[in-house]
């Protein structure tokens, strides 16, 4: 088991220099004007100043050179101090955040990760225990509502449904509103009186003994939680109950029933291990999906997160912000990745011999 994660960790350094060549290789598509903004906050606007831009920064190096100075940074040539590096953390001035991309990511990020995880929990443990009883009860009742809530959860389209949920239960109901915080409390969390030790709402507000801030947090969630969870649902449920019928028809299970081992020990022991296998590849995906920022669902329910940062940048053409968020998502698929091979070799031994 040692031997099989070492193996995929030296794998990952290749990787990611890989991936983030290609990333750069994108930004040479841009000018050099949009190119400066890894370096500079305000466009050069004559002819002039873009020449000198391009010479104090060396725009116009070979790519090799301008991508180790795009890894490590580039000393500028007039004040003699090291700026841009994304190992250093610097990605560049986000036009759309009006600040540096890191600082934005910064405070988004902890937005998303707390939708994420609050979305996670039922994502997968509902959805995975509706494609087990769905497959357990093959062809009766519960199956066929099964499949028939999968078919449903397809045809509806992201902005579809949470359209939907959201004139019903807000526009209609008044229960559950968009956003992260009702008026009146967010105005106490601005104020400073309330400390933010992670910028995630729900954990912050019980560090802080919050717990009206608490459960308004809670209730402004609802709804995107619902709009993930239902549309992922569909996905789980569909892999998990075709899984589970293949691991079903196995011999070593009809072994398992002449030796006259139970149902419940035959689907513990022997079905349910072997058929969560591509049902790991499904959830680990989701989560990366969700802890990369789900760009409509946080863009119709107004929640300040990664995936609404970046829908904003894509309108407003900032290739800065789009570049660091396409360097984060490949970051964190690589990433998520890793932990999705070495689940597959806790499930089944037979991986690590790969």
């Amino acid at each position: 088991m040692t031997a099989y994660i070492i193996r995929r960790l030296l794998i990952l350094p290749l990787i990611m220099v890989g991936v983030s060549m290609l990333i750069f290789a994108m930004m040479q598509f841009l000018g050099p004007v949009e190119r400066s903004a890894l370096y500079i906050r305000d466009f050069p606007k004559t002819q002039g100043q873009i020449d000198a831009v391009i010479k104090r920064y060396g725009l116009d190096d070979p790519f090799l050179v301008q991508y180790w100075h795009w890894l490590v940074g580039k000393e500028d040539t007039v004040t003699g101090k090291t700026v841009g590096g994304i190992l250093r953390g610097d990605l560049g001035f986000s036009r759309t955040g009006r600040e540096p991309v890191i600082d934005l990511l910064k405070r988004r990020l902890p937005v998303t990760i707390e939708l994420a995880l609050v979305s996670m929990i039922p994502i997968i443990t509902i959805g995975v225990w509706m494609g087990m009883q769905a497959a357990l009860h093959h062809n009766k009742p519960i199956d066929q509502a099964a499949r028939v809530f999968a078919i449903l959860g397809y045809s509806f389209p992201t902005f579809v449904f949470g359209l939907l949920v959201l004139l019903i239960f807000y526009a209609k109901l008044g229960w559950f509103p968009p956003g992260r915080l009702s008026t009146q409390f967010a105005l106490e969390v601005g104020r400073g009186g309330f400390t933010n030790y992670t910028n995630m709402l729900t954990v912050d507000s019980l560090l802080n003994l919050r717990f009206d801030i608490f459960l308004d947090a809670l209730r402004h969630m609802v709804l995107p939680v619902v709009t993930l969870s239902y549309l992922s649902w569909a996905l789980l449920l569909k892999v998990t109950r075709s899984s589970m019928l293949e691991a079903l028809r196995q011999d070593y299970v009809t072994t398992a029933r002449a030796k006259g081992l139970s149902e419940r020990v035959v689907t513990n022991r022997h079905v349910r291990k072997n058929a969560l296998i591509p049902v790991a590849t499904i959830a680990g995906t989701t989560v990366a999906s969700l802890l990369n920022g789900v760009v409509i669902t946080e863009t119709i329910f107004d929640i300040p997160g990664l995936g609404s940062a970046a829908a904003a940048a894509a309108l407003s053409l900032d290739v800065m912000t789009m570049l660091a968020y396409a360097l984060f998502t490949a970051v964190l698929f690589v990433s998520v990745n890793l932990l999705v091979d070495i689940m597959y070799a806790v499930l089944d031994p037979r991986v690590r011999l790969g």
